[in-house]
């Protein structure tokens, strides 16, 4: 009964880590580029009593054994890359990427990071930059008195600047993909860094070698489906409740115990 109360706590540990990372889908299901994670479970270490195989007589064995297992702990937050719907900004430089892969950011440590969110914007310089103000890399700077943007699929980017006739191409966005995007470390702020999980990026413009394609004027939404958070936060809840019960009846079972001393 003691082995029961400690092994309901650990599924309702469980739980509540899984209730915390619902709670953090949906509160970012308006968050540009967000990408929705789930939490992954494994049971512990069982109490064996007798081994599978356990001779029985001189020819026989058991076929099965006797173990008591001592409950579930959350082991990790595997995030979902699958793609989020596109929506129109016609922003001049609000760009989503159609497929996979991830736009180039510069910390202000002088480190790389990576990102799914392309709401970005022009600074003093001209810089196309984060909302934070960090430049996208490499680094395109829009030239003063342009009057239009245009950013091609595969990523070149060309502005037409007043008082000239031509339109003059400055610079190619590239883009970084990885085996298991899964594996990067998520830093907040729409921004992942690269772990040993997630190998080193391969880099190139769009389009090219399985990368997806640039959308000028567009944005990539959140992929948290509210629909599907709030059944998982119901059967979640009512795991929780389960596992409550279990803790309220051996707290019982030990009450009877206890009354037979008397």
């Amino acid at each position: 009964m003691i082995r029961a109360l400690y092994t309901a706590a650990s599924g309702m540990n469980a739980q509540q880590a899984n209730i915390d990372n619902i709670a953090h889908n949906l509160a970012n299901v308006n968050t540009v580029g967000f990408k929705k994670s789930r939490i992954e479970f494994e049971d512990l270490v069982y109490q064996q009593t007798k081994a599978p195989g356990t001779p029985t007589s001189t020819t026989g064995e058991t076929p099965v054994g006797l173990e008591t297992g001592l409950g579930v702990r959350s082991v990790a937050s595997s995030r979902d890359f699958a793609r989020g719907n596109m929506r129109v900004t016609n922003g001049p430089v609000d760009l989503a990427i159609e497929g996979d892969g991830m736009f180039q950011v510069l910390m202000p440590s002088g480190e790389t990071a990576y990102s799914r969110a392309g709401t970005f914007h022009l600074s003093a310089e001209g810089a196309i930059v984060t909302a934070e103000g960090f430049p996208m890399q490499p680094q395109i700077t829009i030239p003063p008195n342009t009057t239009t943007i245009t950013i091609s699929k595969d990523g070149i980017v060309s502005v037409m600047i007043a008082g000239q006739n031509a339109v003059q191409e400055i610079g190619t966005i590239e883009i970084a993909s990885f085996r298991n995007p899964a594996g990067l470390r998520a830093l907040g702020g729409n921004l992942f860094q690269v772990s040993t999980a997630s190998g080193e990026p391969t880099v190139g413009p769009p389009g090219v070698d399985s990368r997806g394609t640039i959308a000028q004027g567009y944005v990539e939404d959140s992929n948290v489906s509210v629909v599907e958070e709030m059944v998982n936060m119901i059967l979640s809840q009512r795991a929780y409740e389960a596992n409550s019960k279990v803790v309220k009846a051996s707290d019982e079972m030990l009450q009877q115990v206890n009354t037979l001393v008397r």
